[in-house]
């Protein structure tokens, strides 16, 4: 059993027989009662999101959570499809449960996948992907008081900003918890 003073960002609870992991968190202590823990959590199954608040007495239970090792495979229909590298079954994800690391998924990269009773429910990235910049505007010389950066598209669609010196066709560096530039990686 967890208690409402073990919340905290990216911590998995079980409310009302359903995953819920924590997205937004905040401590309030008035000068009198109890604390107050006010969260924001989404479903770890359809996506919802739920803003409740909490005081310290208040229990959870920790869901029953498995990880597994998969491939990713292909996209098709608003699910993504993955293959078991131990068994070799296949098991597809939604777009909304998936969030926003579609944007860093490349064919055959190996993620850990999340099964709450047998259901594929979420994916856990690599810290970082190395990925192929498919569009680049030509960088203009202008004001240079500030952080010079410029739009690029890398191959999966996603668009980041860069530094002026990245080109098309260069291969970067991309922190997949902030979708940000890290390097650009020599081959």
């Amino acid at each position: 059993m967890l208690s409402a003073s073990d919340l905290r960002k990216g911590l998995k609870v079980q409310i009302d027989g359903n995953p819920y992991v924590v997205i937004d968190f905040e401590f309030s202590k008035p000068g009198k009662g109890q604390a107050l823990y006010r969260c924001k959590m989404r479903n770890m199954i359809s996506g919802n999101q739920l803003v409740q608040t909490y005081r310290s007495n208040d229990k959870f239970e920790k869901p029953d959570l498995e990880e597994r090792k998969m491939q990713y495979l292909y996209n098709g229909g608003g699910e993504y499809h993955f293959m078991d590298t131990e068994n070799f079954d296949q098991m597809f994800i939604t777009t909304e449960q998936l969030g926003e690391n579609k944007s860093f998924l490349v064919d055959n990269m190996e993620v850990d996948m999340l099964f709450f009773e047998g259901q594929a429910i979420d994916i856990t990235m690599p810290m970082f992907v190395y990925l192929n910049v498919t569009t680049a505007d030509p960088w203009a010389k202008g004001d240079t008081s500030g952080n010079d950066t410029k739009p690029v598209t890398v191959e999966t669609g996603y668009e980041l900003q860069v530094p002026p010196f990245v080109e098309e066709g260069d291969k970067i560096q991309i922190d997949t918890r902030t979708g940000a530039y890290v390097t650009r990686v020599k081959e």
